[in-house]
């Protein structure tokens, strides 16, 4: 994971130690108490509290070090029904017999009564993760993209998760969409239930706009493994290369046009040209497709990114929903009733209003 991130410091830190170390103790072999050094919250992302540390222990030989990621789920997160922790931890595993760089998952604890609430236990991956939102995110990725290494490394990073044999790396207990247009319909219905879960009254153009989709709704030519949000932000980064794919909460079966449809559309590029902050669009194209021998179809990305504010939509509705019933007090939340109609005018432009 990534050290990137405001440091939460609190009297968590000192009860999430002693859990951590008797939960370690065993699991590590150690021969006596495990040390946690350094935990640290790190103040980023919306669906789940993430912890960094490192514990010290002895096998009987010698001093072990090793750094871990804790993931947990506190139950009252953006998207706390779509993203469940048992299988953000399985896709994890199974992503450990392919090409597709993933953070190693140690243990999964679907009790709250172990570690505070249900958790995964993960390696630590080397590598930062710049928010692509910030200034100083932005001219991270401008200099690397200058660079030229990690352009290609991102492209080739999301090549490796569309060219995964999903079946063979048991990845179909994802759901496997059927013929047709099954897939794009089967998301629509995912964001709608969201919509209706949020409480919120919904709008015209929401209205209109899901009704666009329903009856644009393409045929899958290919199902591969898809993100979901693959973008700068969601990776981490080392000497250039993409160490590891973060955010494991949004993958199905589907077709791959929805990942790239996000890597094209404007808002994940802040204004630039650069495919997510990063990618020259010529590069992007050439190298992904000669990596996958899937042909980008630009059509079938121009429905995926409409269906994208729809998603858009459904997420700021339900943050917001949030902060509004008082069950999550981070303030990033409510500004996020805001971006409801950003993500609505972007749609309405789009279906030519």
């Amino acid at each position: 994971m990534t050290a990137a991130g405001e440091r939460d410091v609190g009297s968590g830190e000192q009860d999430l130690s002693g859990v951590l170390s008797n939960y370690l103790q065993e699991r590590l072999g150690s021969s006596g108490p495990v040390d946690i050094v350094n935990p640290e919250r790190i103040a980023v992302g919306w669906s789940h509290e993430t912890w960094l540390f490192e514990a010290v222990w002895a096998d009987g030989v010698a001093e072990q070090r090793r750094d871990f990621c804790l993931r947990r789920d506190p139950g009252n997160a953006l998207l706390r029904a779509e993203s469940d922790l048992a299988d953000q931890f399985r896709v994890l595993r199974c992503l450990e017999s392919t090409d597709v760089p993933a953070p190693r998952a140690y243990w999964y604890e679907a009790d709250p009564a172990v570690l505070g609430a249900p958790a995964i236990v993960m390696e630590r991956v080397a590598g930062q993760c710049p928010s692509p939102w910030r200034r100083a995110g932005r001219d991270y990725y401008a200099a690397a993209a200058e660079r030229g290494v990690l352009p290609v490394s991102f492209t080739e990073a999301l090549a490796a998760v569309h060219n995964v044999d999903w079946r063979s790396a048991g990845l179909d207990f994802l759901g496997v969409p059927g013929e047709r247009s099954d897939f794009a319909l089967r998301e629509i219905a995912k964001w709608e239930a969201l919509i209706v879960d949020s409480g919120h009254p919904g709008h015209p153009i929401l209205a209109d706009l899901i009704g666009w989709l329903k009856h644009h709704a393409p045929p899958t030519e290919r199902l591969t493994l898809v993100h979901g949000a693959y973008r700068t932000g969601n990776v981490l980064i080392h000497d250039d290369q993409v160490s590891a794919i973060l955010d494991w909460e949004l993958q199905v079966i589907g077709d791959p046009m929805y990942d790239v449809a996000y890597m094209l559309t404007e808002l994940n590029r802040e204004g630039t040209e650069l495919l997510s902050n990063v990618v020259p669009r010529e590069l992007f194209f050439d190298r992904y497709q000669q990596a996958t021998g899937i042909k980008i179809d630009e059509e079938h990305c121009a429905y995926y990114q409409l269906l994208y504010a729809m998603r858009s939509a459904a997420f700021w509705m339900s943050a917001a929903g949030l902060y509004a019933d008082g069950l999550n007090n981070d303030l990033r939340l409510a500004r996020t009733h805001w971006s409801v109609t950003v993500a609505l005018e972007r749609a309405a432009t789009e279906l030519g209003y």
